[in-house]
């Protein structure tokens, strides 16, 4: 990784997003189970290790700011009016100074929250190129269709004359295939003079970012062009690109996964997290979905149609050589031991099942901890709401649970205890006891033919 003490990155996430057609701010939108702001402070963080990371916000979106302060170091930088990406920029003001003070040393990257998938190696690249003497590196790519894409114009060795947008190309113009991407490095002590020299006379009546390139070369400072693969700067504006972005970072994940030796039977009906961690020889059946903080550990198996879901503050950890399914839900806060099985059609919701446990059929397991080795019979349900507040139930180790049960929490089911089939529990059971709450059965002889006999005549 290089050395980025003196690495300043401001991300531009105050765009509304109109295009979304959504009360959701267009960087609260997720991929992968997580906003896409969420993965360019990833990318500033940790993998480009920056110690100084800048967010431009529209100070009105709450969810956005709190999201920012609650899973990054970041600092915010307010965007009231929506005056072009230079003016976004200059929002940054203080922060910018800051790193000019490190001069010759300061380095500034603006990326752009709705860009998800740009890599650090192409960052590297740019960081290498003002460190070798460039003041100012626009990222450019070259697409299989240029389409209506601003225009990198170059001379020689990537020496950056100009960015021509579109409709103001020529015919020549248009036919250059490098396309601007929008991300740019600058030599921190040039760039708030650069800022201060744009203007805004232009039809939009905004101040663009992209002046900066003509202005510097007007400075006699070296602007040159990098280049990056088409994917890398996918813009995210509406649902169809968010789908799309959602596409090609599960194959990103489902890849990542099975190189570090997860077994994916089916891999494109597997659905995986961001925030997911999957240790080596897990084998994962179909139609699998991975949601949220999960950690399943070594030898696990998931099995298909299953459903996982943890929250930050309520992950999930699935043990060694657990078994999971198929058609299981396992809901935020639920640890599985080694070795336990959670069966068809059960559901857990922040319990603990120790190791070698077992929950095989048809059961709703919730705020409980099941005892080592522990069995859970059929249809068995623990009653931890009560409408108003929830109750937990303790299941010892070695406990079996007849079917059907229903546990009624709060309640102890001690060590080695039995509860008898059909049984309603709402007191505690003391250790290697048989608890039964069924009635007795009775037996009417020959009732049921009287019965046909009367509803047939």
């Amino acid at each position: 990784m290089h050395e980025t003490t003196d690495l300043t990155c401001i991300i531009l996430a105050a765009g509304k997003g109109t295009r979304m057609k959504s009360n959701i701010h267009k960087m609260m939108h997720k991929i992968g189970g997580m906003p896409l702001v969420g993965h360019v402070l990833n990318l500033c963080q940790n993998k480009m290790n920056a110690k100084n990371i800048v967010v431009v916000i529209d100070p009105d979106e709450a969810a956005t700011t709190q999201y920012i302060a609650d899973n990054s170091s970041a600092k915010l930088a307010k965007q009231a009016k929506k005056l072009g990406t230079g003016h976004a920029v200059l929002m940054a003001k203080t922060q910018i100074q800051q790193a000019a003070s490190k001069a010759p040393d300061g380095i500034i990257l603006v990326l752009y929250a709705d860009t998800p998938f740009v890599q650090p190696d192409t960052l590297n690249v740019m960081i290498d190129k003002i460190k070798a003497g460039d003041d100012l590196v626009v990222l450019g790519f070259t697409p299989k269709d240029p389409a209506q894409y601003g225009r990198l114009l170059t001379d020689k060795d990537d020496d950056l004359t100009a960015i021509r947008e579109y409709k103001d190309a020529t015919d020549t113009e248009r036919k250059v295939r490098l396309c601007n991407s929008g991300i740019m490095a600058f030599r921190a002590k040039h760039l708030l003079d650069l800022l201060t020299k744009i203007d805004n006379k232009n039809a939009s009546g905004e101040y663009y970012l992209t002046d900066c390139v003509e202005i510097a070369n007007s400075l006699s400072l070296k602007v040159t062009a990098s280049h990056c693969a088409e994917i890398e700067t996918l813009g995210i504006n509406d649902r169809v690109q968010l789908a799309q972005a959602e596409t090609i970072y599960q194959n990103q994940l489902r890849e990542a996964a099975m190189r570090d030796g997860v077994t994916l039977i089916d891999p494109l009906s597997v659905y995986l997290s961001a925030h997911a961690h999957i240790e080596a020889d897990v084998t994962i059946e179909p139609n699998v979905v991975i949601n949220g903080y999960v950690s399943i550990k070594q030898g696990a198996n998931i099995l298909a149609f299953s459903h996982i879901s943890g929250t930050k503050s309520n992950p999930i950890t699935i043990g060694q050589n657990a078994n999971i399914g198929p058609y299981a839900r396992l809901r935020e806060g639920s640890e599985i031991g080694n070795k336990a099985k959670i069966g068809n059609f059960v559901e857990t919701k922040k319990t603990i099942i120790k190791d070698g446990a077992k929950v095989n059929h048809l059961s709703y397991i919730g705020d409980a901890i099941i005892g080592e080795k522990a069995n859970i019979g059929a249809g068995t349900i623990t009653c931890n709401y009560d409408g108003f507040n929830k109750f937990q139930t303790i299941i010892g180790k070695g406990a079996f649970v007849g079917s059907n049960s229903s546990l009624v929490a709060p309640l102890n089911i001690a060590d080695g205890s039995y509860i008898g089939s059909g049984s309603v529990v709402t007191n505690d059971v003391s250790a290697n006891a048989l608890a039964l709450t069924r009635a007795q059965q009775i037996e009417i002889t020959d009732w049921a033919s009287r019965f046909r006999d009367k509803n047939t005549k």
